[in-house]
């Protein structure tokens, strides 16, 4: 597999560039927060590398950063997210931007990026919020808001999602976002309906 490749930046486009490495030539899709960083062409340049392999494909794809390629990482970890709607993510916000709108919840934020709809929001919230922190500039974890203690109603639900099989931490991710979507009629059944409807995706 293929980590990282430097060489020289024969071509750079918005969504790729042609990379010379010792007179091979490598195309490799990249972000836009990659390709504002990147020098003019005919300097040399160094970019980590996820080798993407499938059956009838081989393609690479090239981040200025290692953050911006462990952030990759963990988008494609998410069931219907492949490499290219993620380097499409990453176009969309830096790294710390999207890690907040995640943290927070912020649907609206997401949805804004071409590509993400409200069903792949709610999935990144959802799967990525516990494991977000490391994304988010010092200030930004500081400032992320406390636990709110849960009602009686809620602490029910709470315990009859684990009852059905549901790990404790998704369970509370799909009841907060159920609760702050404000859609619901804050009756036992109508939230359990909602955040079993938004657990099974």
């Amino acid at each position: 597999m293929i980590g990282q490749l430097r060489g020289q930046l024969l071509l750079k486009k918005p969504n790729m560039v042609l990379l010379d490495v010792n007179g091979v030539g490598y195309e490799v899709f990249i972000p836009l927060t990659s390709f504002y960083e990147l020098p003019g062409e005919g300097s040399e340049i160094s970019l980590r590398i996820h080798t993407h392999v499938r059956e009838d494909t081989l393609a690479l794809f090239g981040f200025h950063t290692q953050r911006e390629k462990d952030f990759f990482l963990k988008l494609i970890s998410i069931s219907g997210i492949g490499p290219k709607l993620a380097v499409g993510i990453l176009s969309g916000a830096r790294v710390e931007e999207l890690a907040q709108a995640i943290a927070e919840g912020n649907l609206a934020r997401l949805t804004a990026i071409p590509g993400v709809g409200r069903k792949t929001a709610e999935r990144l919230v959802l799967e990525l919020k516990s494991q977000i922190t490391p994304f988010l500039l010092p200030e930004q974890a500081g400032a992320a808001p406390e636990t709110q203690k849960l009602s009686a109603v809620e602490e029910d639900i709470l315990s009859a999602l684990v009852n059905l099989g549901y790990q404790k931490a998704s369970a509370e991710r799909a009841l907060s976002m159920v609760l702050r979507s404000g859609e619901s009629d804050r009756s036992f059944e109508d939230i359990l309906r909602k955040t079993l409807r938004l657990l099974a995706g």
